[in-house]
C-alpha cells in the first residue's frame, strides 16, 4: 500500500512568460499534445478552451481512450485542475493540476499530478511509474510552447 503523501507527485520551475500567456496554453486542451506526456496523450479536439470550473473536454490517449475531463479548480491566469475519467465512466481518483505564481523573476510554474483516491490495479501501477521528472518535463514543454507563441 503507497501512503497518501506519496501518491502526490510534484514539479516546478520558474518560467520566462506571463501567466496569462502560460494560462492560455493551460486552457486549451488541443495544445496540451504539444507539450505534454507523449507516450500518453495522441489528440483533442480544436475548439474546447476551458473558460471555467465545471467545463469538460475530451482527450485521445495514444492506447485509443477518449478521456471526459472535468475541471475542478479554475482561477484565470492562477490555478486549473482537471479529473480524468474514460468516456462513459466515472473519474477514477486523479486530478491534474497546474498553478501560476507571478514574480519578478518570471512565472513560477507547479504542476501536480494527485492521485490519493485513485483505484483500480491497472491504474495504480501506471500512477506508481508517473514521476516528478515527468512533470517537469511538461512544465518544460509548456515553457517552450509559450516562447513560441
Amino acid at each position: 500500500m503507497v501512503a497518501s503523501a506519496d501518491r502526490i507527485v510534484t514539479a516546478e520551475r520558474t518560467v520566462h512568460a506571463s501567466a496569462s500567456s502560460l494560462f492560455v496554453l493551460l486552457a486549451d486542451p488541443a495544445r496540451h499534445v504539444e507539450w505534454g506526456r507523449r507516450d500518453n496523450l495522441a489528440s483533442a479536439a480544436e475548439g474546447q478552451t476551458i473558460t471555467a470550473a465545471g467545463d469538460t473536454f475530451e482527450v485521445n490517449l495514444v492506447s485509443g481512450v477518449t478521456t471526459v475531463n472535468t475541471v475542478v479548480e479554475f482561477v484565470q491566469d492562477r490555478r486549473i485542475a482537471w479529473v480524468p475519467a474514460p468516456k462513459g465512466e466515472d473519474p477514477s481518483g486523479q486530478l491534474w493540476r497546474w498553478e501560476l505564481m507571478p514574480s519578478s523573476a518570471g512565472t513560477r510554474v507547479r504542476h501536480t499530478y494527485d492521485w490519493t483516491h485513485l483505484t483500480g490495479e491497472r491504474r495504480l501501477i501506471r500512477a506508481l511509474a508517473l514521476t516528478a521528472e515527468d512533470l517537469r518535463r511538461s512544465v518544460d514543454g509548456v515553457a517552450l510552447a509559450a516562447l513560441d507563441s
